[in-house]
């Protein structure tokens, strides 16, 4: 049996890319024990629990600067753990706060194979927030610890070309495997239009639907997702879904702009409901800025929702224009209102695009293709 001890700054319930993959990988590799040490951030989540084939690992008081005890409380839990479960494997989820607890646990002990999964879809930049948005802070006080466990790394796994290219930026000496995040085609199967949940959320027969799901920060562009429904027809609604810092402005947006009628909000959707949502819609955007691969994409591919994106980040790595999606400019309401109107208006391109991007999905970004990709990593580097 091999032991792996994951390191990530934030596990369920808190849902994003990250911790999706965690969850699907372990719940299909056999033959292997997974331990993972996250930060409680909400003291209503227990300090132990088993969720799926995961024994989960919650340090810190339950609030929110737990992530910063991180690095200290969570080398401590694995040095106790390792006492009776004699890890070979540490995998570190995103260079973060955990990372450093990775990184050091590694120091301590050098025989365990330190593997760095980058998931990460902000720019680095995003870091001097916590340098008070100093470059000489940053430099002396983040940047660091950043980029230690890019220094003590066995193997780094990137879930995108993008991230390959920022993990040789920063000076990774290591092997670097690109290997991306999947989608569980099973939740896929029936792809129907959901006319029952349109007429649930008074969207009428003749209504167009144009769907994102998104975290509401300013990486992903929905404010200029808003600001393009100026430039479509009124019959074309726009459903976001999912929370975030930018709510309350993203509301007061819409508002000024008077869409209250045609834009709607829905918060966050459990992950399991999102193929209902998606199979809801006509097309899905999303404008990022900035992107580390875009797991949302690679949904509305797999539930024949035809999506249109940003050349950003790791997006060109499924989307191709023309063929399995369509491109918009970033900052660019307009660009992205004329992307929406050459899917709606032209049947025969949207369902080109959508046949191809579910083709690709199926051959590419199948959990289960994926998954075998990391059991066959975690066996070369376990030495088992």
């Amino acid at each position: 049996m091999m032991n792996i001890i994951i390191f990530s700054t934030a596990y369920l319930p808190f849902w994003g890319g990250a911790e999706i993959a965690v969850k699907e990988l372990t719940d299909r590799i056999g033959g292997c024990e997974f331990d993972l040490i996250t930060a409680r951030l909400d003291r209503r989540l227990p300090k132990f629990e088993r969720l799926g084939r995961v024994n989960v690992y919650r340090v810190g008081l339950g609030w929110r600067p737990d992530k910063f005890l991180l690095p200290f409380l969570g080398l401590w839990q694995a040095l106790r753990l390792d006492k009776s479960c004699h890890y070979q494997i540490i995998f570190s989820l995103m260079a973060s706060q955990a990372s450093i607890a990775a990184a050091w646990f590694k120091m301590l002990c050098p025989e365990k194979k330190l593997l760095l999964n980058l998931q990460e879809g902000d720019e680095e930049e995003h870091l001097k927030r916590y340098a008070l948005g100093s470059d000489w802070l940053y430099n002396r006080l983040i940047k660091p610890w950043h980029l230690l466990v890019f220094k003590k790394a066995d193997l780094v796994v990137a879930i995108s070309g993008y991230l390959k290219q920022r993990a040789q930026a920063s000076g990774v000496k290591c092997e670097i495997e690109v290997v991306p995040n999947g989608v569980n085609m099973a939740n896929y199967e029936l792809r129907i239009t959901n006319y029952e949940l349109r007429k649930k959320l008074g969207i009428g027969d003749k209504e167009k639907v144009v769907i994102t799901v998104s975290r509401l920060v300013k990486k992903n562009g929905v404010e200029y997702l808003i600001e393009a429904m100026r430039y479509l027809p009124e019959n074309v609604k726009l459903i976001i879904i999912g929370s975030g810092e930018l709510e309350l402005n993203l509301k007061s947006k819409i508002a000024n702009l008077k869409l209250a009628g045609r834009v709607l909000m829905l918060g966050e959707i459990g992950n399991q409901s999102i193929p209902e949502y998606l199979s809801a819609a006509d097309v899905f955007v999303r404008p990022s800025l900035s992107e580390g691969q875009g797991i949302s994409f690679l949904e509305a591919m797999a539930a024949g929702v035809p999506i249109i994106g940003t050349p950003v980040g790791g997006i060109p790595d499924f989307l191709r224009d023309g063929e399995t999606g369509l491109f918009c400019k970033a900052n660019n309401p307009q660009s992205i209102a004329e992307q929406v109107k050459a899917l709606l208006n032209n049947k025969e391109l949207a369902d080109k695009i959508t046949a191809s991007a579910l083709r690709l999905v199926k051959e590419k970004y199948d959990w289960n293709f994926i998954s075998e990709k990391y059991a066959k990593i975690f066996h070369c580097y376990s030495g088992i």
